[in-house]
């Protein structure tokens, strides 16, 4: 990904989390309608209080957008910041909480990406390892997926993932695996202490030289079909690893 190539956000609730996040924002652009409706009033009066500058465009630019729930706007922000493993420990690690990190092993998808950070943020999960050539971008698609999450989840880059999983361990958090074939069924796995989860590609699941270095793999018992959706089974895994630590 170029870290310097601006980034296009759309709708509504994307937005005002990049504000309240306090991210750098370039530009706002409304879609032009013969008058003002109520939400869009609120909005500009929002991006007056943060001087942050914006625009009106006919509705023939926004045509192109189809695809998209752009809901009449467009915002032109910077990157969200990528960091190094090394800051994501540093900036995370707490010796009194248990910390929990995930590692995307080859998620090329960007709206499972979008899904995982999502989920991240609503269980407090510590942070996201991707690697440098086998990951989906940090793009338009998956903050809107994320709804906001990408604004409040630290992300962190690695040439190659091993390098992430040998540093883990140097700081004794545990990397354990989530696949169909895993030893140990998640509800029977202690997922209080420090933890790193390795989440494998769509197609093909954990490579073999991750799955080598995962100190175990652990499954999700289900019935009638043979798995689940990546950040299905991620949803799973977050919120059994929360109600261990809450209840």
């Amino acid at each position: 990904m170029n870290n310097n190539k601006e980034i296009k956000i759309y709708g509504v609730r994307p937005l005002l989390e990049a504000i309240n996040s306090g991210k750098s924002i370039n530009k706002v652009i409304f879609k032009r309608n013969n008058s003002l409706n109520p939400n869009q009033k609120k909005i500009i009066n929002i991006l007056k209080e943060n001087s942050i500058p914006f625009s009106f465009a006919p509705s023939e630019k926004f045509k192109k957008l189809h695809n998209k729930n752009h809901q009449g706007i467009i915002a032109l922000i910077s990157p969200i910041d990528i960091i190094t493993i090394e800051q994501l420990i540093s900036q995370t690690k707490d010796n009194k909480n248990h910390s929990i990190y995930v590692l995307l092993d080859g998620i090329t998808d960007t709206r499972n990406f979008g899904a995982i950070i999502r989920t991240c943020a609503a269980f407090n999960i510590n942070g996201i390892v991707i690697s440098e050539d086998n990951s989906a971008p940090v793009n338009s698609d998956v903050i809107k997926t994320s709804a906001g999450g990408a604004f409040k989840v630290k992300i962190a880059r690695v040439k190659n993932l091993k390098d992430a999983v040998y540093h883990l361990k140097t700081h004794d958090i545990s990397v354990i695996g989530l696949s169909e074939k895993g030893e140990k069924i998640i509800y029977d796995y202690n997922l209080k202490k420090s933890i790193a989860i390795v989440l494998g590609s769509e197609d093909r699941g954990i490579s073999k030289g991750i799955a080598n270095l995962c100190d175990e793999t652990i499954n999700i018992p289900i019935q009638n079909i043979d798995s689940l959706n990546v950040s299905v089974a991620f949803s799973v895994i977050a919120y059994e690893a929360y109600k261990q630590r809450i209840f």
